[in-house]
């Protein structure tokens, strides 16, 4: 095992984004909440991206919320990242041109 998979984690945060507003953050933690967030997105295959700083902001917005305008290129390269890593685009996601009324 590295050094870097020995350090306790300081924060984790899980975002969310549907394609329509901005994403969301829908977990946030900190020590073992943090590495069981991480644990739980292994299991599940979804792709994990490492940025001290970002999870340090991101874990100051609350539960459910959009992240703020401030964070919208970083997050946006996360997501690049994250949808790199799967195969996918952003432009792959099913669109909804539905209007609600």
């Amino acid at each position: 095992m590295s050094k870097r998979e020995n350090r306790p984690r300081r924060a984790a945060v899980a975002l969310h984004y549907s394609g329509h507003g901005a994403p969301r953050i829908t977990a946030k933690g900190e020590g073992l909440t943090a590495e069981r967030i991480v644990a739980v997105a292994k299991e599940n295959d979804v792709p994990i991206s490492e940025n001290r700083e970002l999870a340090g902001l991101l874990s100051q917005i609350g539960l459910g919320e959009e992240i703020p305008p401030m964070l919208y290129v970083a997050v946006a390269e996360v997501l690049k990242f994250a949808y790199g890593l799967s195969g996918k685009s952003a432009l792959d996601r099913p669109c909804d041109n539905t209007r609600r009324r």
